[in-house]
């Protein structure tokens, strides 16, 4: 993305526009292989090992999510790339812990179609669906591009990623838009704010942008004396791993 030189805040513009999609894009929607039963769509086939550093990504889905972060949060004078910032760690590390094995998830089934305000209503744990959008989103830019995401210019990769947040993309067995949106953004946003001790969010550098101070949560007093006016913790942000 090119930021606005003009407004430090333009860089995330293309943000604010796919997340508007986030809240109606059904997480069932066409996400059925031809030969599957009607609801179900079966797990990905197993891909190869992690990359080294990386818990749960194999090369091919790293190499994607790595140009996809660096494209949705480049370098600037606000912060570092995406990767640089710790984000793909994050990801790949929720991937490979409870969130990604589904372990909070009721997954017995039956799998109808559900409505988007019912929630996750998918067979795949998290880290299986994650990886099945990364294998159709390669597909769907092989067959527009003739290569990788990875291997965009930046101006082909900006407009796939827009027409893959807007579901555009030619693929009649997987919900591109309703992935990205329900899944992939999802996890950028926490990447982007969690606690540096999940990996992301590396020198606490998008608290520092938005002046978020960190914990402990003992502010209330302060956003009464302080409102309206920086605060001078806000440079310093504390984070969980400073307290132990």
């Amino acid at each position: 993305m090119t930021p606005d030189k003009n407004d430090p805040q333009g860089r995330r513009g293309f943000l604010r526009q796919v997340a508007l999609a986030a809240a109606t894009a059904p997480l069932t929607a066409g996400l059925l292989a031809a030969d599957a039963p009607a609801g179900v769509a079966p797990p990905p086939a197993p891909a190869a090992g992690p990359l080294p550093g990386y818990a749960s990504l194999s090369p091919d889905e790293a190499g994607l999510l790595e140009a996809m972060l660096n494209l949705m949060c480049p370098a600037d004078q606000l912060t570092p790339n995406g990767v640089d910032c710790g984000l793909a760690v994050f990801i790949d590390r929720q991937l490979a812990g409870d969130f990604g094995r589904g372990a909070r998830l009721y997954r017995q089934g039956p799998w109808p179609a559900g409505r988007p305000e019912l929630g996750y209503q998918l067979p795949l744990t998290p880290e299986q669906y994650f990886k099945a959008g990364v294998a159709a989103a390669t597909a769907a830019c092989r067959k527009a591009h003739g290569k990788r995401f990875e291997e965009l210019a930046p101006a082909e990769a900006e407009t796939f990623l827009q027409d893959l947040a807007a579901d555009k993309l030619d693929d009649s067995h997987f919900a591109l838009g309703a992935w990205f949106n329900g899944l992939v953004y999802p996890l950028f946003e926490q990447a982007c704010f969690a606690d540096p001790l999940y990996g992301g969010n590396i020198n606490k550098v998008f608290w520092k942008m938005v002046g978020y101070p960190g914990l402990p949560a003992t502010h209330a007093n302060d956003m009464l004396e302080f409102r309206g006016k920086p605060f001078p913790g806000a440079a310093d942000p504390k984070s969980i791993a400073d307290f132990s």
